[in-house]
């Protein structure tokens, strides 16, 4: 898996990576998290502040131990670590699995009040455990079905407030049990770490959830889409298992057969087909059209430098390279297929290229897997970086570390001035997304 710690600070520095993280920099804080990391074998950190995300991951104790997976060792069976309920408000910038992000705000939301509770005085740290302790092949990921979350704490408030519910139960069922002193002592004693246990709900309600539609980084990237009547794994031939896994309930396709995948995707509801009822106010093929162009600039000239580009410049540009243009196809395509849905209102995407298709089609917006589709739709767009950047970070990262220094800067600057001015209104005109 790319461990995007690893690149240099000019993501850092612009937010790009590892951004909206909170920072630990208390000591009792500090103090809860070691006690986490020593009940998971790992050394405690000596770092007097790091940032966490929405599972305590840290990238600075990631440095620090030299091991990205601290949190995620083989890359299944999540652990987590749970200062504060308010990370709940934060992202999941390290995982191995696309839906952890969802697993673990429906764990924090259903379990709100323990979470309040125990939080006040200890530390909440586990695993998100599923049925198989390592992926080998495909099978192992398509038998997950559920994860459960198996929660402790680090002052065991979890097993003393067990211990205090039934000792009360004790004294509210046996006559005489008033009189044992020893018994009355102990629930005084419980009773100084959780507190009225009749007032604050200490023990999590809701631990297992369904495990859906997901992206993993197992075998070099692989999508599992869940259907009524039947599971789609979409994946590169080579994956242990492809095709050979459950045939009866599962199709597979490959990755790299773009007619297919757009069939699918069209076939189950994912995607809006190109109309001008959100072509046209979106914008989205002039976006598409100005990163195929900026692609081409990056292939033929990748030390230039692009800080003071604009329209004008990149209308110079590809009317001294027509030649290129046209050799390369995407950009006067773009054109045609906007003149067309103009004149027309839709494009007859059976004539299109099936590679081509994925320029003009984004997910419907209100389906559930409409992130999950859009990082698959960017997979086959690799040029448009915003999009690599809004959906796909590893497939991101893994593109940068490929780029030029002053393609790196031109990246960065692009993503600053367009996305990150306004991620929710950017988000909402050209993919019709509302959080």
């Amino acid at each position: 898996m790319t461990h995007p710690a690893k690149k240099p600070d000019l993501l850092r520095d612009n937010e790009l990576i590892y951004g909206r993280l909170l920072t630990v920099d208390e000591p009792h804080l500090i103090q809860r998290y070691n006690k986490a990391l020593v009940a998971f074998g790992l050394n405690p950190t000596r770092l007097n502040s790091f940032q966490i995300d929405r599972t305590g991951f840290s990238p600075e104790v990631a440095d620090e131990c030299g091991d990205y997976d601290y949190l995620d060792p083989n890359e299944v069976n999540r652990r987590f670590i749970v200062l504060t309920p308010s990370q709940i408000d934060l992202p999941v910038v390290h995982t191995a699995f696309s839906n952890t992000s969802q697993l673990m705000f429906e764990f924090m939301s259903k379990n709100q009040r323990a979470i309040d509770a125990l939080t006040i005085k200890d530390v909440i740290y586990g695993e998100i455990e599923d049925s198989v302790p390592k992926v080998d092949d495909i099978e192992d990921l398509l038998s997950i079905n559920q994860v459960e979350f198996r929660v402790l704490s680090a002052e065991d408030v979890l097993g003393k407030a067990a211990e205090l519910g039934k000792l009360v139960d004790r004294l509210k069922q046996e006559p005489d049990a008033w009189r044992d002193n020893a018994m009355l002592e102990r629930m005084v004693e419980l009773a100084k770490v959780c507190g009225d246990i009749r007032e604050n709900a200490l023990v999590p309600d809701q631990v297992i959830f369904r495990h859906n539609a997901y992206w993993t980084s197992h075998f070099g990237g692989l999508y599992v889409f869940v259907d009524p009547d039947m599971t789609t794994v979409i994946s590169d031939p080579a994956a242990p298992g492809f095709r050979r896994s459950r045939p009866w309930q599962v199709s597979y396709l490959s990755i790299k057969d773009a007619d297919k995948v757009f069939k699918f995707l069209a076939a189950t509801g994912r995607i809006e087909l190109p109309r001008a009822s959100w072509i046209e106010a979106s914008g989205y093929l002039e976006h598409r059209a100005e990163m195929v162009v900026r692609a081409l600039i990056r292939d033929t000239e990748p030390n230039r430098n692009l800080t003071d580009v604009d329209k004008v410049w990149l209308q110079t540009w590809i009317h001294g390279h027509t030649d290129l243009i046209t050799r390369d196809g995407n950009f006067p395509f773009l054109n045609a297929a906007k003149r067309e849905i103009a004149q027309y209102g839709h494009l007859k995407i059976e004539e299109v290229f099936p590679q081509q298709r994925f320029l003009v089609i984004r997910a419907k917006p209100d389906h559930p897997d409409a992130w999950l589709t859009n990082q698959l739709i960017s997979d086959f767009v690799p040029q448009d970086f915003v999009s690599r950047y809004v959906f796909n970070k590893p497939g991101f990262y893994r593109d940068y570390d490929g780029f030029s220094d002053a393609w790196r800067s031109h990246v960065v600057d692009v993503l600053k001035t367009t996305y990150l001015k306004d991620k929710a209104a950017f988000r909402t005109r050209l993919y019709g997304l509302t959080d």
